[in-house]
């Protein structure tokens, strides 16, 4: 038996597919009360003043670009390349894709995940409210008088 020998492109085919997944994961848009998109300088918000009725914890599903896949698929795809030989060999690699594909997904959704407050609030207006952002450890309590903006798309609550 021969040992399979790692060329230095394969080599560089696996660094590249790590260093995209690792880069891509931090692509997530904030869902932040404090955080704002570079878009939405500058762009009018409707202002709604109310108070807290009530908080409760959450979980932000995370996110599915398909970048988790796609490199567990190539990683899964190269390791599995490396067993046997001929058809065995193939067979190994295409296994080794989907498995890796369908691990890669999984890790890029967990990884992902946030926590989140699920505030209700009661607007002036008496209309109410339920907004769901991500928690900044910005500890709200019923009672608090809050600002609600919105600019149509995003709606956030801060103090």
């Amino acid at each position: 038996m021969s040992a399979r020998i790692h060329t230095p492109r394969r080599l560089a085919a696996l660094a590249a597919v790590l260093a995209a997944s690792v880069l891509m994961s931090g692509c997530a848009p904030s869902m932040q009360g404090d955080v704002y998109q570079g878009g939405a300088a500058m762009r009018p918000q409707t202002v709604e003043l109310g108070v807290i009725e009530g908080t409760r914890g959450v979980q932000i599903e995370g996110t599915q670009t398909g970048v988790g896949a796609v490199g567990g698929a190539a990683l899964g795809g190269i390791a599995g390349s490396t067993i046997g030989a001929g058809t065995g060999s193939v067979a190994a690699a295409i296994g080794g894709a989907i498995l890796g594909g369908l691990a890669g997904n999984a890790i890029e959704r967990d990884t992902t995940k946030r926590n989140g407050v699920e505030l209700t609030v009661r607007l002036d207006s008496g209309r109410l409210l339920a907004i769901v952002q991500q928690d900044a450890g910005e500890a709200f309590r019923p009672g608090d008088r809050v600002r609600v903006l919105s600019d149509g798309y995003t709606t956030r609550v801060a103090r």
